[in-house]
């Protein structure tokens, strides 16, 4: 019996171990499973412009994370293009194989939060005693909202600024415009500027190029759509102030197209361009390649009679999978990248975007690294162009308004191209879009 009584303890001693050794290897190979986690990017420039140093901010990101938590590893797969990234993210989305950060391109966000496929990220917001979105300038974190709720974070914004062609106002006896002056400065300028410079009785020098009728409208305070993007204000008088403005505007070049080209070639006063174009055609060796004829600056864009000197806002966004299954590690990491102040800092060395932390932009390495990157800035620092972030405004946020805003497009350039009448036009684009907006 002792004999029977030890073996059947030497085979339940045997077992166990056994069992403990499954589980502690079950526990193992889970807790590596764990320690993994994949981030969605692509390869270049958010902004299109030239971009050499691709994954410097992810990179150092990663590097500090990993300071902070050893035994994990952040991976993605590189070499995606922008112009593939979309079609890559719908791919793995439809697989359930999606990353669990990702960045998230402007035009699918609202399509990607409506369907339920990023993380509500406002809990975790609200709850990390070490996250303040205060910090943030308004425009970049509402950007990454939709129905109320943020499911992105900001990682870098660019707003739109006035490219100013110096040389060619200089020439015409014309100073520098300021940073608060108005549609009717940019107006006489453009007349001023408009002529036949050699003499062959058609038109070759210009006032601008590229400015849109959505520029006038955000900047004479012009709110298109109800937040709830069940109603559109197309007939607000403060809109039809705007495209009035528009059609003296082209009434300057007489019919003339004015292209690209003859802004490169120095023969344009005036052209929008992002706050990235800026930061990548301004300093050497880019400003040679770009523009060997002018020299050339920016200002905020002009205000309407019931707006300011503001812009719209681009901003890159990055978020979590609703289906990640390592969801306080990716919070983690999401806020290393778009939060922390060293990251935001590369941010604005490594890229050519703007940091999203107000505090970043206005104090620590920031300005320094402006300084060195922009040379011979006259009219932008980054008191400036804290401001302009200030004051920027950010697109609707409701599903169908890329579509509602094509629509539109075509039919405002209508009215300012004189292809249909512009009495009660407005009124009837209004009440199109609105019908458009109960589907």
């Amino acid at each position: 019996m002792e004999a029977a009584e030890k073996s059947r303890r030497r085979l339940f001693l045997a077992v166990a171990g056994i069992a403990l050794l499954l589980f502690a290897a079950g526990a193992y190979y889970l807790k590596g499973q764990e320690r993994v986690l994949r981030v969605g990017i692509f390869v270049g420039s958010n902004w299109e412009v030239p971009h050499g140093n691709n994954y410097a901010v992810i990179d150092a990101a990663i590097r500090e994370f990993r300071e902070d938590y050893p035994g994990i590893r952040v991976e993605y797969v590189s070499g995606i293009k922008k112009e593939d990234y979309a079609e890559w993210l719908a791919e793995q989305m439809m697989g359930r194989k999606e990353p669990d950060v990702f960045f998230v391109l402007s035009d699918d966000f609202n399509l990607y939060a409506s369907m339920g496929a990023l993380m509500d990220l406002s809990d975790f917001m609200e709850k990390d005693r070490d996250f303040d979105a205060g910090n943030y300038y308004r425009a970049a974190l509402d950007y990454g909202k939709y129905e109320g709720r943020s499911y992105a974070l900001p990682c870098e914004s660019v707003p739109a600024l006035m490219f100013v062609n110096k040389t060619l106002l200089a020439q015409e006896g014309i100073p520098m415009p300021k940073n608060d002056w108005t549609w009717k400065e940019f107006l006489e300028i453009c007349r001023q500027v408009t002529r036949d410079v050699d003499g062959d009785g058609a038109l070759d020098q210009f006032g601008c190029y590229g400015y849109t009728w959505e520029q006038a409208a955000v900047t004479n305070g012009v709110v298109l759509f109800r937040e709830d993007g069940r109603a559109s204000y197309f007939a607000d008088e403060r809109m039809e102030s705007a495209v009035r403005f528009m059609m003296e505007l082209r009434g300057i070049r007489k019919g003339r197209v004015v292209t690209a080209k003859d802004f490169d070639m120095g023969r344009v006063a005036f052209r929008p361009f992002s706050f990235a174009q800026y930061r990548t055609y301004k300093p050497y060796p880019w400003r040679i390649k770009k523009y060997t004829d002018f020299e050339w600056d920016c200002v905020k864009l002009p205000a309407g009679p019931s707006g300011s000197n503001t812009s719209s806002l681009d901003t890159l966004l990055v978020s979590m999978s609703a289906r990640t299954r390592h969801p306080e590690l990716a919070w983690r990491f999401l806020k290393k990248l778009c939060y922390d102040e060293e990251i935001q800092a590369c941010v604005l060395q490594d890229s050519q975007g703007l940091p999203v932390r107000r505090d970043v932009v206005l104090f620590g390495k920031a300005p320094d690294i402006f300084r060195k990157q922009a040379a011979n800035v006259e009219d932008m620092d980054m008191a400036t162009i804290s401001d302009v972030m200030d004051e920027a405004v950010m697109p609707p946020k409701f599903k169908s308004y890329y579509a509602a805003l094509l629509y539109a497009d075509t039919e405002i350039n209508k009215i300012i191209n004189g292809t249909i009448p512009f009495n009660n036009s407005l009124n009837k684009l209004q009440k199109e879009i609105n019908a458009m907006l109960q589907y």
